[in-house]
């Protein structure tokens, strides 16, 4: 009989998520996980199965707590009219935040995209599903701030901006300024 659980899973996942986050899977070795998660090799192993199966509870946790709550009001059954500019208004104070992980680096889901783990399924496939559920809640938000757009400029401007989100939180790495300047590009979008 196996000895029992010591450990809150979801602390355990968080703090292995912000060495993820901040190193990406390739760099983040299995000593820095240890120190972070206070767990030793074999229980990070008997949780969870292999450093991968914690780097994919890390990406699930990331999409449950970081992105969805974000994107919540524009896939509420009403979305309010200006829920579209509260999304990037809030992303934009998130990156302009000196000390928040999003600022320094980015978004975990995206940094995966550019790493040798993206060509794994589960990995891709999370990457694929992150970009059309921000495609959709945007086009979601675009249809409630502009109510007489038609379908095909709905799409469109749902495309540029979630292109803009991609972009900030992609040269938030390299160039926070250049990254919070291209969410305010979308904020000025959605003023036209």
């Amino acid at each position: 009989m196996g000895r029992a659980q010591t450990f809150d899973t979801d602390e355990v996942v968080r703090a292995a998520r912000a060495v993820f986050w901040e190193r990406g899977y390739e760099d983040a070795s299995l000593p820095s996980l240890e120190r972070a998660t206070s767990l030793s090799r074999s229980s990070i192993y008997h949780a969870f199965g292999s450093k991968r199966g914690l780097f994919d509870a890390a990406l699930a946790s990331y999409l449950a707590e970081i992105i969805r709550p974000r994107l919540q009001p524009l896939n509420s059954p009403d979305v309010a009219p200006e829920a579209i500019t509260d999304y990037f208004s809030g992303l934009r104070a998130a990156l302009a935040q000196p000390d928040s992980l999003q600022s320094h680096n980015g978004c975990l889901l995206l940094n995966a995209a550019g790493a040798p783990i993206s060509h794994e399924e589960a990995v891709s496939h999370a990457i694929a599903g992150y970009r059309d559920e921000l495609k959709n809640s945007l086009g979601r938000g675009v249809a409630a701030h502009r109510p007489g757009i038609d379908d095909g400029a709905r799409l469109q401007l749902a495309t540029v901006l979630s292109s803009l989100v991609v972009a900030a939180m992609t040269l938030s790495r390299i160039d926070n300024a250049q990254a919070v300047a291209t969410l305010d590009t979308a904020l000025a979008l959605l003023q036209d």
